[in-house]
């Protein structure tokens, strides 16, 4: 499966809005992090962030259909991070996010620190991460009852 980023404008804006929901409905239900989960977002948020000079967006495409989408925030001293990566479900689960990863890695050649979060509930979602050597950096976020955010980061330099 042959895996392409699109770098986005505000002409993507309610494209990457609508994926987002989709990919992020199931853990909204589940977690109930109305006010943190990005499936509760509203698409002038996503416009905020495109406008943002050092943000960027790429929707990921496959086969020139789009399934997901990237965030890059570009932060002091060459750390960046991502936020947030979300594929849609019906692509999840096929090597997609890793496929990403390697591709940013390559766009984001001077990066000393990638920095990221996730859900620490979503063990699939972390595994990815260590996989990809992402390591814990001990920072948790408790959302609610049933949701603690992890911070992960992954030094190159």
């Amino acid at each position: 499966m042959e895996i392409t980023l699109f770098k986005s404008g505000l002409n993507e804006a309610l494209i990457i809005h609508e994926m987002q929901i989709k990919a992020f409905k199931h853990l909204l239900d589940k977690y109930q992090d109305y006010e943190t989960s990005p499936a509760n977002e509203s698409v002038e948020r996503i416009v905020e962030r495109i406008n943002q000079p050092f943000t960027d967006y790429y929707i990921i495409k496959s086969s020139n259909i789009s399934i997901g989408a990237i965030r890059i925030v570009r932060k002091e001293n060459n750390t960046y991070r991502v936020s947030p990566i979300f594929i849609l479900p019906e692509y999840q689960g096929k090597g997609i996010a890793q496929k990403v990863f390697s591709i940013i890695v390559e766009i984001y050649n001077d990066v000393g620190v990638w920095e990221l979060d996730s859900i620490l509930q979503e063990q699939g979602n972390c595994y990815l991460y260590e996989k990809l050597g992402y390591q814990k950096t001990g920072e948790l976020k408790r959302i609610n009852d049933k949701m603690t955010i992890v911070f992960y980061e992954k030094r190159l330099i």
